[in-house]
């Protein structure tokens, strides 16, 4: 091993490790010490987060030294004690990216000790907690904000709307759960005119708005102005009486639609996400989780829609085929109708969205046959199996055989980011 050492030059064997899971890297790691200083470059590890739960107290100051070696910026801390935080703001002072779930305000005070945050995520709060621009340091250069399960001292609207306006340099919140109520097409037009360079918000419909029944009038002019701004909208807990059917009147500018319905039997004929798919005309991306039937809105989605997600049960040939007459120029699908399923219907998949980059779906009740017919998807680069089983490596491996190894399959589940929301964890 020595002398293999000596053949390749360090640049070489970073340009290998890369290709290499944090596991693998782990254990590459532990083999010498020649590797251990290699597997510790930075450029290894970029976007990479640690996760802390300071079980057994402190960590000594050789692991400190390794994770400032990797220059790493993202942490998301499993403790809930105040000291436990300033000691991970003292030993890595460069972090950019904090994840915690503060159990009092004196931990939620520890922010100060982080100069550089950029990207706040706030989870559980098991009191409430005061956030405003006094509890950090530098609030100006937040740009993502994730309060997901986060209690404030008051459900005002008015206070919660004062708060985030303080972080005048948003450009992302995502505000789940947080018992906040107020009508959801005013809030999210507050939460707009308060940030104006905000491009991506989610929010929990039901857990943080009431729900609101009556079409509501806006006049033109400055806030159709802003709907450029925001390009990005995901609704949790969604309910189709949620938001009124024009509520996506003054935000036509969306590029991404994201609609996570609570789980349900369709209750009415009536059907608002028809009407808001409408109104979206340069729409690009969209992802619909339960919800109404596809045959009740698939005409209205934009035919600028080139990425596609559908976690709805139910899902018919029928429907597959009113997609593809609607969206042509398809480059992305992922399609789960889980506990129904496709199954030979599956070969048909070629045949209706023939521009497919990549493909996500499910393996079970899916003949061979059928499922080898994915190869005549001439420009698809990524296959991703939702449901994977030891046995699929075999067909797998005829199917990358089918596209002359151009195609990649990913059988294995991949890791959930970290610092990604479990409300939406099932599509992210």
């Amino acid at each position: 091993m020595a002398q293999l050492h000596l053949q390749l030059p360090s640049e070489v064997w970073n340009h290998i490790f890369g290709y290499l899971s944090v596991a693998d890297k782990f254990n590459v790691r532990a083999s010498c010490k020649y590797f251990m200083r290699l597997v510790d470059h930075a450029s290894l590890w970029k976007g990479w987060t640690i996760v802390l739960g300071f079980k057994k107290g402190s960590y000594n100051s050789r692991f400190w030294a390794t994770l400032r070696r990797r220059k790493l910026s993202s942490v998301a801390v499993r403790s809930s004690k105040a000291k436990d935080l300033r000691k991970l703001a003292l030993c890595l002072p460069d972090l950019t990216t904090v994840e915690m779930d503060p159990s009092s305000q004196e931990t939620l005070n520890c922010l100060k000790d982080f100069p550089n945050v950029k990207r706040l995520v706030i989870r559980n709060s098991r009191t409430a907690l005061l956030l405003d621009a006094s509890t950090m340091s530098q609030p100006q250069q937040l740009t993502h904000l994730n309060m997901c399960g986060v209690t404030f001292p008051t459900t005002s609207l008015g206070s919660f709307v004062s708060m985030i306006s303080q972080f005048t340099n948003l450009t992302s919140l995502v505000c789940h759960r947080m018992g906040i109520f107020g009508e959801a097409v005013p809030v999210i037009h507050s939460i707009r005119s308060c940030l104006p360079k905000l491009k991506h918000l989610s929010l929990s419909v039901v857990h943080i708005f009431c729900t609101f029944h009556r079409a509501i009038s806006y006049p033109l002019g400055g806030a159709q102005e802003q709907a450029s701004t925001l390009s990005s909208l995901e609704l949790i807990d969604c309910t189709d009486h949620a938001m009124p059917d024009n509520a996506m009147r003054l935000m036509s500018g969306l590029n991404s639609l994201a609609v996570f319905y609570k789980k349900e039997i369709w209750p009415s004929p009536v059907c608002h996400l028809k009407t808001w798919l409408h109104d979206l005309p340069q729409l690009s991306a969209l992802v619909v989780v339960h919800g109404p039937p596809v045959n009740m809105y698939v005409a209205s989605i934009p035919a600028t829609v080139t990425s596609l997600t559908l976690c709805v049960a139910g899902l018919s040939s029928e429907d597959m085929e009113a997609v593809a007459v609607q969206l042509p120029n398809l480059l992305h699908l992922h399609i789960d109708p889980w506990p129904s399923h496709l199954g030979p219907h599956t070969a048909e998949i070629p045949k209706l969205f023939r521009k497919l980059k990549s493909l996500k779906l499910r393996h079970k009740h899916v003949p061979e046959k059928d499922f080898l017919h994915l190869h005549q998807l001439q420009d698809l680069e990524d296959l991703e199996i939702l449901d994977p089983e030891p046995h699929l490596s075999e067909l797998t491996g005829k199917l990358q055989a089918l596209t002359e190894y151009r195609l990649r399959v990913t059988t294995c589940r991949r890791h959930k980011d970290v610092l990604s929301c479990p409300c939406v964890c099932r599509v992210y």
